[in-house]
């Protein structure tokens, strides 16, 4: 099979590797005015908590300085949000404030340029990321299908993802999933493959399959491969075996898999 040009879908984000399930809050802290709150717990873990079991985006806005900047961004900020209506939760950080350290450190923010947005799905993926400057447009383009969502996890997660994509009508369904879960069966890639399914006539992901080039009335199940930070290593179309995929991503010294081994991180 060629090698696939990245997809746009999943590269076109800041891809935070190494995150932990996490999601958003519902209310936004008022960061540029520089109050402080009594409670000793990190609010932005309470709020990527929240909007996690409500099934919400959340949109955190990072500040370091209170310059102006911050304030003429945190502006922008809360205008998009406002306009967001029940889908989505915000809040805004110091990333200097002692408290918010765990959330700072899990998303690995504390040395990115300032100020910053970072848009989570309700899965924990950061679908986007806007350092210094940004519009109510660029905010709003934060919302990604869901599976897009899961593969972007699987993706920061430093997994490989099997992506299946096939439904009741294609061709080759029931053997092409069985060489998936034959590959993730294998103890050299269980703890580093996640796979995920994808039914090609939904309307949600039709962005996505264009972005992976997969028509949306395939005939037969296609196979896609990603490997982390989102590069498609290959694309199968109908039935494939395990021993097909690990030619891709196990044998060759430059795949993400190189000498058969693979492993999170």
């Amino acid at each position: 099979m060629r090698r696939m040009e990245p997809t746009r879908a999943v590269v076109s984000t800041i891809v935070l590797l190494g995150l932990l399930l996490a999601a958003p809050n519902a209310t936004i802290a008022q960061p540029v005015e520089g109050r402080r709150v009594s409670t000793p717990i990190s609010q932005g873990l309470a709020a990527m908590d929240t909007a996690a079991r409500n099934g919400k985006y959340l949109f955190i806005f990072f500040w370091k300085e209170n310059d102006e900047p911050a304030r003429n961004m945190f502006a922008v900020f809360q205008g998009a949000v406002g306009k967001m209506g029940q889908g989505a939760d915000s809040i805004g950080i110091q990333v200097t404030d002692p408290r918010e350290k765990p959330v700072v450190d899990k998303l690995g923010v504390d040395r990115a340029p300032m100020p910053l947005v970072l848009a989570l799905a309700p899965n924990g993926a950061v679908t986007k990321g806007f350092p210094l400057k940004f519009t109510e447009q660029d905010l709003r383009q934060a919302f990604v299908s869901p599976c897009t969502a899961r593969c972007m996890k699987a993706l920061q997660d430093r997994k490989l993802v099997l992506l299946c994509v096939q439904n009741r009508q294609t061709q080759y369904s029931q053997a092409a999933l069985q060489g998936a879960l034959d590959f993730k069966a294998d103890t050299r890639f269980a703890k580093a493959t996640e796979i995920v399914t994808l039914d090609p006539s939904d309307r949600q992901e039709a962005q996505f399959l264009r972005d992976l080039q997969v028509p949306a009335g395939t005939p037969q199940a296609v196979t896609v491969v990603l490997a982390p930070p989102g590069q498609p290593v290959a694309k199968f179309a109908g039935p494939v075996g395990k021993d097909q995929i690990v030619a891709k991503v196990g044998s060759a010294q430059s795949g993400p898999c190189a000498g058969g081994q693979c492993g999170p991180g």
